[in-house]
């Protein structure tokens, strides 16, 4: 009765993340893309790039890109010829990827308001599922992977892009004091909002360092877990399959 969860460093009623992170990528859903190119450089476009070549998809398969809002990852994986379910949570997100998918000529991608942690597909569907910088705002993690592990065929696979803790030494401090510091203020100057900046920030630190969350994908179901630390660790792609 007394469970709370963070919301970045603050502890809240599970009952009430959802609808303030929600309300979070309401507010950033327009400038999502063009903070993700000043908060890194444009170094995320390089993350989802590598991201994509571990996930290897295949003409014919059905994937589902869950947390896929804006469609960078179903961008990429589309040119494959797989059915792509890009799904999020939230509208907002979902419609910027649906006019980013309109400008492009996209039109084989399928586009699904979904709770990572309550999915509406039946088992045992999905030859792979891909989260990329989603899963550290779900409310419950092991739930979403739980659903990840549902409705994933046996041979699946399952990819998971998340920011983390970079063991580079003297980077992470040089890294912690531009976060805390700067991107707020970044997120004011091109967003209009730093507080959900702010929000952000705190959440990559509150999430699971990397062993501990494997080890959730392994409690999960999950099997053959591999973790993949890139510059460190700042951000590291995770993976497992349902055997």
């Amino acid at each position: 009765m007394n469970e709370k969860v963070s919301f970045g460093y603050e502890e809240v009623a599970p009952e009430d993340k959802e609808g303030r992170v929600g309300a979070v990528f309401s507010s950033v859903a327009r400038k999502y893309d063009v903070m993700n190119d000043a908060m890194s450089a444009g170094m995320h476009r390089l993350w989802k790039d590598k991201f994509v070549r571990r996930v290897k998809p295949q003409a014919g398969e059905q994937i589902l890109d869950m947390a896929g809002g804006t469609g960078d990852i179903a961008f990429r994986m589309e040119p494959s010829g797989a059915a792509i379910t890009v799904s999020d949570i939230n509208q907002d997100m979902l419609d910027v990827g649906i006019e980013r998918a309109m400008e492009r000529g996209i039109d084989s991608l399928v586009w699904s308001r979904q709770n990572a942690e309550e999915l509406s597909f039946p088992d045992r569907f999905f030859d792979a599922y891909t989260i990329a910088f989603g899963i550290r705002n779900v409310t419950h993690i092991d739930k979403a992977l739980a659903e990840a592990h549902r409705v994933l065929k046996f041979g699946g696979r399952f990819f998971c892009l998340e920011f983390s803790t970079t063991e580079w030494p003297g980077f992470k401090e040089v890294y912690d004091a531009y976060s805390h510091h700067l991107v707020p203020r970044i997120g004011q100057a091109i967003a209009g909002d730093a507080d959900s900046y702010r929000y952000l920030i705190e959440s990559i630190r509150r999430f699971p360092p990397m062993p501990e969350f494997e080890a959730m994908i392994r409690e999960a179901g999950f099997r053959h877990t591999k973790v993949e630390p890139i510059m460190g660790g700042l951000v590291a792609i995770h993976s497992g399959w349902k055997v």
